[in-house]
């Protein structure tokens, strides 16, 4: 059965207030009705209540101050405030003040029960908005970076001291590293949570479109523009754009770009209005956009504007120690989404991702498991159910080798694919030296020496 809207009704006048207590409930409400201000205050600590109905004048705690009350400490709760000495004047400062509406008696009970109406279904949409920006923060904010190890705890702080300041922040790492869980984790940290996380893919447009799609147009503005459109600096007003691939901008598009991050303006397509925009940018790439202003591709006075605060992602074999932290969040997630039953992976199978380059990093890991989850026939997932290029020894020390620059020297290699077979003795053994040193065939002491020398973290 529907759960009843509660109503917290307030008059000092009982005769008045039973006439309402009865409308009120008639009208298939749950009605708590009052006719001492202190006990409402009380009541109101203690219960969920939807709207909030008082009268103005009342002995010792007056209807304005109920209001005030309301306001400072349950900010989304609707009241609705009735008098018998109503002025245009009083009306308008109870409004001014943040009164949901105003009542004048003697009222009509169609318009008690409209005013009413109305209320409940604010404080509905404002429930249900509530838990909306609360799945969204469940979703996407930072809890969802999922690691322990030493870059990612760097990731996680600087995401803290970021968010609540409103500069422009650069993301930038490999492919597959998760720039766009960053983003939505900076937005849903940030005071910016409340209003839109837009996102916009620039390299998956082209330049006309990506300009009509991130400055909207007017009627007529081009062939097919037959009603105007709000682009996404618009729609992402108060909240945060961000720019992912920023990179692929043409030189046309990287001007424009500059103006809205110097003015705060933009113009849509074909239109001559200026319209303010209050927004924060984010934006990502997988290019050294320094090297790219070297080479003339990106500008440098837009890669300033952009870079205020940097942030780069590690990639996944940088950081094995996640490994297995990941594989549990991805199997829960997974086996929700699919409806497929959750199974653990063996140490050995676990031993195999840890020891993988993982060049398609948290994505690749990601598919790789709901791969396993999917056709795996087990009780658990072994190295058997993994893909051929993650459990096949060749094609790891081969992915190591992939990674190699194709200009080094012998020993550079050599040394490359060295630290390349440490990195993955410590992930097999849970990153114990003592271990990882057995498997090697070498001394703790020289397993020290060889990770200060690559510059391994050990642990």
């Amino acid at each position: 059965m529907k759960k009843k809207k509660h109503l917290l009704v307030l008059d000092d006048e009982k005769n008045y207030l039973l006439v309402l207590e009865a409308l009120l409930t008639d009208a298939g409400y749950k009605v708590t009705a009052l006719n001492d201000p202190q006990t409402a205050l009380t009541f109101l600590e203690e219960s969920d209540v939807d709207v909030v109905i008082t009268d103005m004048k009342m002995p010792k705690i007056t209807g304005a101050e109920v209001l005030e009350h309301v306001r400072k400490n349950y900010p989304g709760l609707p009241v609705l405030i009735m008098t018998a000495f109503g002025t245009i004047q009083s009306a308008v400062e109870v409004m001014r003040t943040g009164a949901f509406d105003y009542i004048a008696k003697p009222f009509s009970n169609d318009e008690l029960l409209l005013s009413v109406q109305n209320a409940v279904e604010l404080s509905q949409a404002r429930q249900n908005y509530q838990l909306l920006t609360e799945n969204f923060q469940t979703q996407y904010g930072r809890n969802n970076i999922i690691g322990k190890s030493s870059a990612i705890r760097s990731v996680l702080s600087l995401i803290d001291r970021a968010a609540p300041s409103k500069s422009t922040v650069l993301i930038t790492g490999e492919s597959g590293t998760g720039k766009e869980l960053v983003a939505r984790a900076i937005h849903f940290s940030s005071p910016r949570k409340g209003a839109p996380f837009v996102s916009v893919n620039c390299m998956a447009l082209n330049p006309s479109l990506l300009e009509s799609e991130l400055f909207g147009h007017e009627k007529g503005s081009f062939t097919g523009a037959v009603a105007m459109k709000r682009g996404r600096f618009e729609l992402a007003d108060s909240g945060t754009l961000f720019l992912d691939e920023i990179g692929e901008l043409s030189h046309d598009m990287q001007v424009k770009l500059l103006r809205v991050l110097q003015e705060r303006r933009i113009e849509r397509v074909g239109g001559t209005e200026e319209i303010e925009v209050d927004i924060r940018i984010v934006a990502a790439t997988n290019k050294d956009l320094l090297e790219e202003v070297k080479k003339g591709n990106f500008r440098e006075d837009l890669y300033y504007r952009l870079n205020v605060v940097h942030m780069q992602i590690p990639p996944l074999r940088e950081r094995r120690e996640d490994i297995p932290l990941l594989v549990t969040h991805f199997v829960e997630k997974i086996s929700k989404q699919q409806d497929v039953t959750e199974r653990n992976f063996t140490v050995e199978a676990l031993d195999y991702l840890s020891g993988y380059e993982w060049p398609g990093n948290i994505r690749q890991l990601e598919n790789v498991i709901e791969r396993c989850l999917v056709l795996g026939t087990g009780s658990d997932i072994t190295v058997d159910d993994l893909p051929p290029e993650v459990r096949d020894e060749e094609s790891q020390l081969k992915s190591a080798v992939d990674l190699l620059p194709v200009q080094l020297d012998l020993s550079d290699t050599l040394e490359k694919i060295e630290a390349a077979l440490i990195r993955r003795a410590l992930a097999r053994s849970n990153f114990v030296q003592v271990k990882a040193a057995e498997s090697l065939g070498i001394s703790k002491s020289l397993l020290q020496y060889k990770l200060k020398k690559y510059n391994i973290t050990g642990h």
